[in-house]
This record gives C-alpha cells, sequence and structure tokens, in this order.
C-alpha cells in the first residue's frame, strides 16, 4: 500500500534490519525500541488491523511470533516478553499494517504487566460477563 512504511519494509524499499522471513510475515527490529530486541512481526501483505486479516494470515502471524519469541529472548537473555497489538488508533496503533510487538522483559524494568495499562484489574459480577460473553458470541 502506498505510504505504509512496513509495506515499504517488506518490498525492501526502506531500511530494516530483519530477523525473520518467510512467504507470509516479516520480522524486523522496531526502530524506536521500548527494550533491547524490541521486534515487530507483520504480515506481508498488507492489512490494516487484525479484523481485516483472513484467518489464514493471523495463523501464519502466530506461528512466526511463535519462532521469533523465543529468539529474541535469548538473544538479550531476557526472561520474558511482552507479546501485544495495539488493534486501531483508539489503542495506540500508530502505523496502520497490522504488527505484533515482541518486547523483552525482565524483572526490573519497571514496565509492569498488560493489566498496568488499565490502573490494575477490574470487576465484573457474573451477570455483566455472561451478557457480554452472549453479545461477543452473537457478532462472531
Amino acid at each position: 500500500m502506498d505510504g505504509c512504511i512496513f509495506c515499504a519494509i517488506v518490498d525492501g524499499e526502506a531500511p530494516s534490519h530483519r530477523v525473520y522471513e518467510d512467504e507470509e510475515t516479516c520480522a524486523f527490529l522496531d526502530a524506536n525500541p521500548l527494550a533491547r530486541g524490541h521486534t515487530l512481526v507483520v504480515p506481508k501483505a498488507h492489512h490494516e488491523r487484525v479484523n481485516d486479516m483472513p484467518p489464514d494470515v493471523a495463523g501464519a502471524v502466530g506461528r512466526t511470533i511463535a519462532r521469533v519469541a523465543p529468539a529474541v529472548e535469548a538473544a538479550v537473555d531476557a526472561p520474558a516478553s511482552t507479546i501485544a497489538y495495539n488493534n486501531g488508533r483508539a489503542a495506540g496503533q500508530e502505523v496502520p499494517h497490522v504488527h505484533a510487538h515482541i518486547v523483552p522483559r525482565f524483572a526490573d524494568d519497571g514496565a509492569g504487566p498488560v493489566h498496568a495499562l488499565f490502573g490494575g484489574p477490574g470487576t465484573a459480577d457474573d451477570g455483566e460477563l455472561a451478557a457480554v460473553a452472549e453479545d461477543v458470541a452473537g457478532h462472531l
């Protein structure tokens, strides 16, 4: 897609530090890393959001994440990693091309779990959980 930096990286038109590539996906270091080794995994085909990816492409991205995450952790001697998508502008997605972040994590990095984004875990009663589950299932 014209103007998409990740499409330009996939096509070799923009520089990157690639760590992995196959027919459907590409993984490269984030140019603005949150931690040493911060890696992005993208589908080669342009899809703006996870919602736009066909299931086979989403599966390919998942397989690449499963392959690359342990290598990233080993390369930077990290005991763990946070793997996340920002899915849409309201969620903080800055580049409108699906990308998964693999961010190496350390006990003393101060970043906290994903729950820290929202100030900790919330609460919901069983009735509310049942209603939301029914609504989600109705949209599948």
